[in-house]
């Protein structure tokens, strides 16, 4: 294993790419993917080890670190700073599997996971493992990643494996990335950086060694695996880091700008001052929460409690929403403070602000549908809740 970089070496390392990343925004989106040299720099500069262990030589990052250094990747550019976001999982999952297993699956701190957790293909039980097939999406980091997880429904056979509460099993596979067919097919409103493409593969074996469920108990103590929410925790920091950077820029921009025909500065304008103001409001709300909920998850975890309160459940789930909802709504009022001027790509970056946090509040963690579990257990504190992620 190579030698750990620490949290402050982490965030420090992603600070000073910032510019770069900024100047290859127009690259990365056409590319459709992250150019290999920048892999290669996020991976010197630690990005994929955060959640590594401790005697593996990684840093092993609270959930408010990890926030931390995607945020800035964010902030410069999205599709960075969700590829990174993806791909530490890496280190997630090897809470999961016997040490020695994902030392072997996993020899290097900075390897980088891809893949679609939930079940969307099938596992037929076989002597020793599994043989797997089906169609999975959004494998962010496709290109670049070197091992893919596929959630599957079980079964045994021909027939479903039914759990104990009466639901099929659920468990993710992991195989690396050349065991599975990558399907071209990410071409998308935003986050087009990210190579979030298909994959696809029939009848592979995948051993049982490598499989596990969030459902069971997993093989590693420590705050990072107790609870399988882990891989959604960090994800908070991309819309926000959207927000942030669309803020910085229209305030910057009205610092200078006029009025035409009226020649009347936009500094001076009621108009633009209220609707600063209220963003920053709303941005500060937003960022507030989830950082009160991380922190206050974090506490609980570090002291080894596997029965989280309710509240804490419900803040860390409400917070993250809130973030994707209220991040897009002020982008999009930004959008209109600017005007006509905003429509242009090649000029304003508020045109990729709109679009990233739009595709970002596609994905599930990001939609009101998956508040209807939160309010269930807010309702009624004995609810039996199906998700293992709330």
């Amino acid at each position: 294993m190579q030698s750990s970089l620490g949290a402050y070496d982490i965030l420090q390392n992603v600070r000073a790419m910032e510019d770069g990343l900024r100047a290859r925004a127009d690259e990365i989106d056409q590319l459709r993917r992250l150019p290999d040299d920048l892999v290669e720099d996020l991976k010197r500069a630690g990005c994929f080890r955060m959640a590594m262990p401790k005697d593996w030589g990684g840093p092993e990052m609270s959930s408010i670190e990890q926030h931390e250094v995607i945020f800035e990747l964010s902030r410069a550019n999205a599709s960075v700073g969700w590829c990174v976001m993806i791909g530490l999982d890496a280190g997630i999952f090897v809470g999961y599997l016997d040490d020695d297993v994902a030392r072997r699956m996993y020899p290097r701190l900075d390897m980088i996971q891809a893949g679609w957790l939930y079940p969307m293909g099938r596992a037929e039980r076989v002597a020793g493992g599994y043989k797997v097939s089906g169609l999975w999406r959004f494998a962010s980091g496709s290109a670049h990643c070197d091992v893919l997880d596929a959630g599957c429904t079980l079964f045994e056979n021909g027939t479903p494996v039914m759990g104990e509460d009466g639901v099929p099993e659920w468990r993710v596979m992991l195989a690396p990335r050349d065991s599975y067919e990558i399907l071209d097919v990410w071409h998308t409103t935003g986050l087009r950086g990210t190579g979030s493409n298909d994959y696809r593969v029939e009848n592979l074996f995948v051993p049982e060694e490598h499989t596990f469920s969030f459902n069971e108990r997993p093989k590693r103590e420590g705050p990072i695996w107790i609870k399988p929410d882990a891989v959604l925790r960090k994800m908070s920091a991309i819309p926000l880091g959207i927000a942030r950077d669309a803020l910085d820029h229209v305030t910057e921009v009205m610092r200078t700008k006029v009025e035409r025909p009226s020649g009347k500065p936009y500094r001076d304008s009621e108009r633009i001052r209220i609707a600063l103001a209220e963003a920053e409001m709303r941005y500060g709300a937003a960022d507030t929460y989830v950082r009160t909920a991380l922190e206050r998850q974090w506490d609980c975890l570090e002291r080894g409690m596997t029965q989280l309160p309710r509240r804490v459940r419900t803040d860390a789930w409400m917070s993250r929403t809130n973030a994707f909802q209220e991040s897009r709504r002020i982008v999009l009022d930004l959008y209109d403070l600017v005007g006509g001027a905003a429509v242009y790509a090649n000029e304003c970056p508020l045109d990729r602000h709109l679009r990233d946090v739009q595709t970002a509040c596609q994905h599930m963690v990001g939609q009101y549908k998956s508040m209807e579990s939160v309010g269930q257990l807010l309702l009624d504190p004995d609810a039996r809740i199906g998700s293992p992620m709330l």
